[in-house]
């Protein structure tokens, strides 16, 4: 009779550490697994923030460069602002940016876009704000 309850005893314990064991083994498996997929969503986070500005640079460049003068044309007093100068204007801001692709400003041209392409002008509008600080421009 002692022998059962015994042998039970082994084999709990055996199945114990064996099960610690397998879990040891697998321990680095799951957490390279679970860092490459922490790994890819910071990627993919930064890769649709990249693919949001130029998404807005495409609309820009489709709908808004008839007017706007780009940086490096000649000053014209019938073409709009270059962006890289309306951009470093005080008070813009991704607000303002928002709150003005949502209103009409005549004389300018109204074009009707839809609200993920405004979210991408916004988009390309603060990445060319931040790189024309970087440059030193309007600091």
């Amino acid at each position: 009779m002692v022998a059962a309850p015994l042998f039970d005893m082994i084999a709990r314990r055996s199945l114990v550490q064996t099960l610690n064991q397998a879990a040891m083994r697998t321990l680095p498996i799951v957490l390279t697994f679970l860092l490459a997929g922490l790994l890819w969503f910071a990627a993919m986070t930064e890769a649709t923030a990249q693919s949001s500005a130029e998404r807005g640079q495409a609309v820009i460049e489709k709908w808004c460069r008839t007017c706007h003068l780009r940086l490096t044309d000649r000053p014209d007093p019938d073409m709009a602002p270059a962006y890289e100068e309306i951009v470093l204007r005080p008070g813009r801001t991704r607000c303002y940016f928002e709150q003005f692709l949502n209103e009409d400003h005549f004389p300018m041209t109204t074009y009707r876009l839809f609200d993920d392409e405004k979210a991408d002008v916004v988009a390309y509008l603060m990445a060319l704000q931040r790189a024309e600080r970087a440059k030193g421009r309007g600091n």
